[in-house]
Protein backbone atom coordinates (compact mmCIF):
# COMPACT_ATOMS: atom_id res chain seq x y z
CA UNK A 1 0.00 0.00 0.00
CA UNK A 2 1.00 2.94 -1.03
CA UNK A 3 1.75 6.60 0.82
CA UNK A 4 -1.21 7.79 0.01
CA UNK A 5 -3.20 5.28 -0.14
CA UNK A 6 -2.05 4.43 4.05
CA UNK A 7 -3.10 8.73 4.39
CA UNK A 8 -6.42 7.75 2.92
CA UNK A 9 -7.74 5.01 5.17
CA UNK A 10 -6.17 6.56 8.73
CA UNK A 11 -8.09 9.65 7.17
CA UNK A 12 -11.22 7.55 6.91
CA UNK A 13 -10.45 5.88 10.69
CA UNK A 14 -9.65 9.06 12.33
CA UNK A 15 -13.34 10.63 10.35
CA UNK A 16 -15.29 8.01 11.70
CA UNK A 17 -13.74 7.99 15.19
CA UNK A 18 -14.28 11.59 14.83
CA UNK A 19 -18.27 10.67 14.56
CA UNK A 20 -18.37 8.52 17.45
CA UNK A 21 -16.57 11.01 19.67
CA UNK A 22 -19.62 13.59 18.36
CA UNK A 23 -22.52 11.30 18.47
CA UNK A 24 -24.47 12.61 20.90
CA UNK A 25 -24.23 10.28 23.88
CA UNK A 26 -26.70 8.11 25.78
CA UNK A 27 -27.04 7.56 29.59
CA UNK A 28 -27.02 4.09 30.65
CA UNK A 29 -27.67 4.17 34.44
CA UNK A 30 -30.84 4.04 35.90
CA UNK A 31 -29.30 6.30 38.74
CA UNK A 32 -27.47 9.55 38.75
CA UNK A 33 -24.18 9.05 40.29
CA UNK A 34 -21.27 11.15 41.38
CA UNK A 35 -19.70 10.57 37.55
CA UNK A 36 -22.72 12.54 36.03
CA UNK A 37 -21.21 16.19 37.69
CA UNK A 38 -17.41 15.02 37.10
CA UNK A 39 -16.97 16.75 33.87
CA UNK A 40 -16.19 13.84 31.62
CA UNK A 41 -18.12 11.59 29.21
CA UNK A 42 -20.75 10.58 31.63
CA UNK A 43 -21.64 13.85 32.13
CA UNK A 44 -21.78 15.04 28.70
CA UNK A 45 -24.16 11.88 27.59
CA UNK A 46 -26.39 13.12 30.79
CA UNK A 47 -26.07 16.73 29.48
CA UNK A 48 -26.47 15.30 25.53
CA UNK A 49 -29.15 12.98 26.71
CA UNK A 50 -31.55 14.80 28.84
CA UNK A 51 -31.03 18.10 28.37
CA UNK A 52 -29.26 19.34 24.77
CA UNK A 53 -32.02 16.37 23.49
CA UNK A 54 -35.28 18.53 25.18
CA UNK A 55 -34.01 22.07 24.83
CA UNK A 56 -31.79 22.13 21.48
CA UNK A 57 -32.06 25.76 19.98
CA UNK A 58 -29.26 26.97 17.90
CA UNK A 59 -27.82 28.25 20.37
CA UNK A 60 -27.65 26.49 22.63
CA UNK A 61 -25.89 23.60 20.39
CA UNK A 62 -22.94 25.61 20.03
CA UNK A 63 -22.43 23.89 23.55
CA UNK A 64 -19.89 27.12 24.61
CA UNK A 65 -19.58 28.02 27.90
CA UNK A 66 -22.01 30.78 27.63
CA UNK A 67 -25.33 31.86 25.49
CA UNK A 68 -24.29 34.65 22.42
CA UNK A 69 -26.57 36.50 21.00
CA UNK A 70 -27.25 39.57 18.58
CA UNK A 71 -28.04 42.88 20.10
CA UNK A 72 -29.30 44.29 16.89
CA UNK A 73 -32.59 42.40 17.10
CA UNK A 74 -33.27 42.62 20.33
CA UNK A 75 -32.92 46.54 20.28
CA UNK A 76 -35.55 46.60 17.28
CA UNK A 77 -37.77 45.12 20.32
CA UNK A 78 -37.12 47.75 22.98
CA UNK A 79 -34.51 49.61 25.22
CA UNK A 80 -34.14 47.93 27.97
CA UNK A 81 -33.10 44.80 29.67
CA UNK A 82 -35.06 42.46 32.06
CA UNK A 83 -32.60 40.30 34.15
CA UNK A 84 -33.72 37.69 37.07
CA UNK A 85 -33.04 34.60 38.46
CA UNK A 86 -34.52 32.48 40.90
CA UNK A 87 -34.29 29.00 42.62
CA UNK A 88 -36.85 26.17 43.12
CA UNK A 89 -36.58 23.57 45.94
CA UNK A 90 -40.05 22.52 45.54
CA UNK A 91 -40.96 19.48 47.61
CA UNK A 92 -42.78 17.05 46.29
CA UNK A 93 -41.35 17.19 43.03
CA UNK A 94 -44.28 16.58 41.47
CA UNK A 95 -47.72 18.16 42.84
CA UNK A 96 -51.19 18.50 41.45
CA UNK A 97 -51.47 20.45 38.25
CA UNK A 98 -47.55 21.02 37.88
CA UNK A 99 -44.10 19.83 38.79
CA UNK A 100 -40.54 21.18 40.09
CA UNK A 101 -39.54 21.55 35.88
CA UNK A 102 -42.62 24.18 34.87
CA UNK A 103 -42.69 25.71 37.91
CA UNK A 104 -38.85 26.98 37.15
CA UNK A 105 -39.94 27.73 33.58
CA UNK A 106 -42.71 29.54 34.36
CA UNK A 107 -41.57 31.50 37.89
CA UNK A 108 -38.83 32.85 35.68
CA UNK A 109 -40.59 34.05 32.90
CA UNK A 110 -43.08 35.60 35.19
CA UNK A 111 -40.70 37.63 36.83
CA UNK A 112 -39.82 39.13 33.56
CA UNK A 113 -43.08 39.57 32.50
CA UNK A 114 -44.55 41.54 35.41
CA UNK A 115 -42.01 44.36 34.65
CA UNK A 116 -43.52 44.32 31.32
CA UNK A 117 -40.83 42.37 29.16
CA UNK A 118 -41.25 40.05 26.49
CA UNK A 119 -39.37 36.56 28.14
CA UNK A 120 -36.83 35.31 25.48
CA UNK A 121 -33.90 33.67 27.08
CA UNK A 122 -33.15 31.04 30.40
CA UNK A 123 -30.64 29.57 31.89
CA UNK A 124 -31.24 26.00 33.48
CA UNK A 125 -29.03 24.81 36.36
CA UNK A 126 -29.63 21.88 38.46
CA UNK A 127 -28.06 20.27 41.65
CA UNK A 128 -28.80 16.68 41.59
CA UNK A 129 -28.45 14.31 44.11
CA UNK A 130 -26.53 11.19 43.91
CA UNK A 131 -29.29 8.33 43.70
CA UNK A 132 -32.25 10.25 42.24
CA UNK A 133 -33.46 8.24 39.36
CA UNK A 134 -32.62 9.16 35.72
CA UNK A 135 -36.57 8.91 34.75
CA UNK A 136 -37.75 10.88 37.43
CA UNK A 137 -34.68 13.72 35.81
CA UNK A 138 -36.66 12.74 32.22
CA UNK A 139 -39.66 13.52 33.05
CA UNK A 140 -38.47 17.27 34.59
CA UNK A 141 -36.57 18.11 31.26
CA UNK A 142 -39.68 17.36 29.04
CA UNK A 143 -41.91 19.31 31.34
CA UNK A 144 -39.46 21.83 31.45
CA UNK A 145 -38.77 21.79 27.29
CA UNK A 146 -43.18 22.25 27.25
CA UNK A 147 -43.36 24.88 29.41
CA UNK A 148 -40.58 26.78 27.71
CA UNK A 149 -42.69 25.98 24.14
CA UNK A 150 -46.07 27.78 25.11
CA UNK A 151 -43.90 30.89 26.68
CA UNK A 152 -41.96 31.25 23.98
CA UNK A 153 -38.83 31.00 25.14
CA UNK A 154 -35.62 29.76 24.74
CA UNK A 155 -33.23 27.92 27.40
CA UNK A 156 -29.39 28.52 25.81
CA UNK A 157 -27.22 27.77 28.23
CA UNK A 158 -26.75 25.86 32.19
CA UNK A 159 -24.86 23.85 34.45
CA UNK A 160 -25.48 20.42 36.18
CA UNK A 161 -23.91 19.33 39.48
CA UNK A 162 -24.32 16.33 41.52
CA UNK A 163 -23.52 15.68 45.62
CA UNK A 164 -23.43 12.94 47.68
CA UNK A 165 -26.75 11.53 48.76
CA UNK A 166 -28.03 13.40 51.64
CA UNK A 167 -26.48 16.52 50.71
CA UNK A 168 -29.48 17.87 48.83
CA UNK A 169 -33.00 16.50 48.14
CA UNK A 170 -33.58 14.90 44.81
CA UNK A 171 -33.11 18.04 42.70
CA UNK A 172 -32.87 21.79 42.93
CA UNK A 173 -33.45 24.17 39.78
CA UNK A 174 -32.14 27.46 39.13
CA UNK A 175 -33.17 29.29 36.27
CA UNK A 176 -32.24 33.19 35.76
CA UNK A 177 -34.21 35.15 32.19
CA UNK A 178 -33.63 37.70 30.23
CA UNK A 179 -36.12 39.67 28.35
CA UNK A 180 -36.57 43.07 26.38
CA UNK A 181 -38.80 46.06 28.00
CA UNK A 182 -40.63 47.61 25.23
CA UNK A 183 -40.57 51.58 24.19
CA UNK A 184 -42.84 53.51 26.80
CA UNK A 185 -43.51 51.00 29.37
CA UNK A 186 -43.05 52.01 32.97
CA UNK A 187 -43.86 49.20 35.51
CA UNK A 188 -42.72 50.14 39.42
CA UNK A 189 -44.27 50.04 42.55
CA UNK A 190 -42.84 53.62 42.71
CA UNK A 191 -46.22 54.77 40.32
CA UNK A 192 -48.79 53.78 43.22
CA UNK A 193 -50.57 56.56 43.44
CA UNK A 194 -54.01 57.19 46.15
CA UNK A 195 -56.84 56.22 44.08
CA UNK A 196 -55.59 53.35 42.32
CA UNK A 197 -57.38 50.54 41.90
CA UNK A 198 -56.04 46.58 43.18
CA UNK A 199 -56.64 43.87 40.52
CA UNK A 200 -55.54 40.39 40.57
CA UNK A 201 -56.59 37.54 37.61
CA UNK A 202 -58.29 35.01 39.91
CA UNK A 203 -58.63 32.37 42.86
CA UNK A 204 -55.84 33.05 45.08
CA UNK A 205 -53.45 30.19 47.44
CA UNK A 206 -54.24 26.93 45.14
CA UNK A 207 -51.00 26.45 44.71
CA UNK A 208 -49.69 26.58 48.46
CA UNK A 209 -52.72 24.04 48.99
CA UNK A 210 -52.27 22.15 46.36
CA UNK A 211 -48.22 21.14 47.75
CA UNK A 212 -49.73 20.95 50.91
CA UNK A 213 -51.86 18.51 50.19
CA UNK A 214 -49.78 16.74 47.83
CA UNK A 215 -47.13 16.39 50.62
CA UNK A 216 -49.66 13.88 52.20
CA UNK A 217 -49.16 15.00 55.85
CA UNK A 218 -52.75 15.52 55.98
CA UNK A 219 -55.45 12.62 55.58
CA UNK A 220 -57.37 15.12 53.14
CA UNK A 221 -58.57 14.48 50.00
CA UNK A 222 -59.51 17.37 47.46
CA UNK A 223 -59.11 18.47 43.63
CA UNK A 224 -57.06 21.41 44.31
CA UNK A 225 -54.39 21.64 41.85
CA UNK A 226 -51.40 24.18 41.29
CA UNK A 227 -52.29 27.03 39.68
CA UNK A 228 -48.82 27.19 37.57
CA UNK A 229 -48.85 28.90 34.62
CA UNK A 230 -46.67 30.90 32.53
CA UNK A 231 -48.35 34.98 32.53
CA UNK A 232 -46.50 36.31 29.61
CA UNK A 233 -49.53 36.51 27.14
CA UNK A 234 -52.15 37.51 29.88
CA UNK A 235 -49.53 41.08 30.12
CA UNK A 236 -49.36 41.12 26.43
CA UNK A 237 -52.81 41.75 26.59
CA UNK A 238 -53.13 44.05 29.82
CA UNK A 239 -50.64 46.24 27.89
CA UNK A 240 -52.02 46.30 24.64
CA UNK A 241 -55.29 47.78 26.17
CA UNK A 242 -53.23 50.19 28.61
CA UNK A 243 -49.68 50.78 28.67
CA UNK A 244 -50.31 53.18 31.88
CA UNK A 245 -49.82 50.33 33.92
CA UNK A 246 -48.72 51.71 37.35
CA UNK A 247 -46.93 48.38 39.25
CA UNK A 248 -47.27 44.56 38.82
CA UNK A 249 -46.13 41.38 40.75
CA UNK A 250 -46.85 37.70 40.53
CA UNK A 251 -48.31 36.95 44.01
CA UNK A 252 -45.65 33.64 44.98
CA UNK A 253 -44.09 32.99 48.21
CA UNK A 254 -45.66 35.13 50.98
CA UNK A 255 -49.09 35.33 49.01
CA UNK A 256 -50.80 38.47 48.05
CA UNK A 257 -50.50 40.22 51.48
CA UNK A 258 -46.57 40.38 51.13
CA UNK A 259 -47.00 41.59 47.62
CA UNK A 260 -49.17 44.22 48.25
CA UNK A 261 -46.98 44.79 51.99
CA UNK A 262 -44.20 45.63 49.45
CA UNK A 263 -46.05 47.87 47.02
CA UNK A 264 -47.59 50.18 50.61
CA UNK A 265 -43.52 50.53 51.57
CA UNK A 266 -42.11 51.37 48.44
CA UNK A 267 -44.69 54.26 47.26
CA UNK A 268 -45.73 55.45 50.86
CA UNK A 269 -49.07 54.49 50.80
CA UNK A 270 -51.50 52.65 52.24
CA UNK A 271 -53.99 49.88 50.79
CA UNK A 272 -57.12 48.81 51.60
CA UNK A 273 -58.67 45.46 50.49
CA UNK A 274 -62.45 44.26 50.88
CA UNK A 275 -62.53 40.58 51.73
CA UNK A 276 -65.88 40.08 50.31
CA UNK A 277 -63.87 40.86 46.98
CA UNK A 278 -61.00 38.34 47.28
CA UNK A 279 -61.28 35.49 45.26
CA UNK A 280 -60.80 31.93 47.45
CA UNK A 281 -61.98 28.82 46.37
CA UNK A 282 -64.32 27.19 49.43
CA UNK A 283 -61.58 24.09 49.14
CA UNK A 284 -58.56 26.31 49.63
CA UNK A 285 -60.79 28.13 52.87
CA UNK A 286 -61.60 25.00 54.18
CA UNK A 287 -57.84 24.04 54.86
CA UNK A 288 -56.55 27.48 56.00
CA UNK A 289 -59.38 26.84 58.07
CA UNK A 290 -58.17 23.61 59.67
CA UNK A 291 -54.37 24.33 59.92
CA UNK A 292 -54.68 27.75 61.06
CA UNK A 293 -53.69 29.64 57.72
CA UNK A 294 -54.72 32.85 55.97
CA UNK A 295 -54.77 32.51 52.25
CA UNK A 296 -53.64 35.79 51.76
CA UNK A 297 -50.54 34.43 52.75
CA UNK A 298 -50.40 31.65 50.17
CA UNK A 299 -48.16 30.69 47.50
CA UNK A 300 -49.59 31.35 43.75
CA UNK A 301 -47.71 30.62 40.84
CA UNK A 302 -50.22 31.81 37.95
CA UNK A 303 -51.11 35.24 39.61
CA UNK A 304 -50.67 38.65 39.20
CA UNK A 305 -51.54 41.68 40.98
CA UNK A 306 -52.42 44.66 39.25
CA UNK A 307 -52.33 48.56 40.49
CA UNK A 308 -53.48 51.12 37.87
CA UNK A 309 -55.21 54.51 37.99
CA UNK A 310 -59.05 54.39 38.94
CA UNK A 311 -59.79 55.50 35.32
CA UNK A 312 -58.26 52.97 33.46
CA UNK A 313 -59.37 49.98 35.96
CA UNK A 314 -62.45 48.72 34.00
CA UNK A 315 -60.54 48.90 30.98
CA UNK A 316 -57.83 46.68 32.34
CA UNK A 317 -60.30 44.60 33.92
CA UNK A 318 -62.19 43.71 30.56
CA UNK A 319 -59.00 43.16 29.02
CA UNK A 320 -57.74 40.49 31.72
CA UNK A 321 -61.77 38.82 31.36
CA UNK A 322 -61.06 38.56 27.69
CA UNK A 323 -57.69 36.22 28.53
CA UNK A 324 -57.50 32.39 30.04
CA UNK A 325 -55.88 33.27 32.98
CA UNK A 326 -57.51 36.24 34.14
CA UNK A 327 -60.93 35.35 32.74
CA UNK A 328 -61.83 35.43 36.75
CA UNK A 329 -59.83 38.50 37.28
CA UNK A 330 -61.80 40.72 39.55
CA UNK A 331 -61.16 44.32 41.45
CA UNK A 332 -60.18 43.49 45.21
CA UNK A 333 -59.13 46.84 46.49
CA UNK A 334 -58.19 50.71 46.56
CA UNK A 335 -54.86 52.60 47.37
CA UNK A 336 -55.20 55.17 50.21
CA UNK A 337 -53.07 57.82 51.24
CA UNK A 338 -53.25 56.85 54.93
CA UNK A 339 -51.90 54.90 56.82
CA UNK A 340 -48.95 54.84 54.69
CA UNK A 341 -47.00 52.03 54.73
CA UNK A 342 -49.70 49.82 55.60
CA UNK A 343 -52.34 47.05 54.05
CA UNK A 344 -55.96 46.88 55.50
CA UNK A 345 -58.49 44.48 54.96
CA UNK A 346 -62.04 45.76 55.51
CA UNK A 347 -63.75 42.40 56.54
CA UNK A 348 -67.52 41.18 55.61
CA UNK A 349 -68.65 42.29 59.02
CA UNK A 350 -67.56 45.94 58.18
CA UNK A 351 -64.54 46.06 61.06
CA UNK A 352 -61.00 46.42 59.50
CA UNK A 353 -57.62 44.72 60.45
CA UNK A 354 -53.91 45.33 59.22
CA UNK A 355 -52.71 42.87 57.35
CA UNK A 356 -49.10 42.67 58.03
CA UNK A 357 -46.06 41.04 56.35
CA UNK A 358 -45.33 37.59 56.62
CA UNK A 359 -44.01 36.59 59.79
CA UNK A 360 -42.13 33.22 59.54
CA UNK A 361 -43.07 30.63 56.79
CA UNK A 362 -46.18 29.15 56.75
CA UNK A 363 -45.03 26.55 54.62
CA UNK A 364 -41.55 26.10 54.10
CA UNK A 365 -40.07 24.65 50.85
CA UNK A 366 -43.60 25.97 48.38
CA UNK A 367 -41.67 26.66 45.27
Amino acid sequence: MDLSSKNQVQNSLFQKMEQVRRRQGKVRDTHITLAHGSGGKAMRDLIDDIFVSNFDNPILSQLEDQASFNLAPLLQQGDRLAFTTDSYVVDPLFFPGSDIGELAINGTVNDLAVSGAKPLYLTCSVILEEGLPVETLRRVAASMKAAAKKAGVQIVTGDTKVVHRGAADKLFINTAGIGIIPRGVSISAHNIQPGDAVIVNGELGNHGAAILIARGELALKTNIESDCQSLHSLVETILHACPQVHAMRDATRGGLATVLNEFALSSDVGIRLYEESIPVREEVNGVCEILGLDPLYLANEGKLVVVVSKENADKILSAMKSHPAGKNACIIGEVITSPPGIVLLKTVFGAERIVDMLVGDQLPRIC
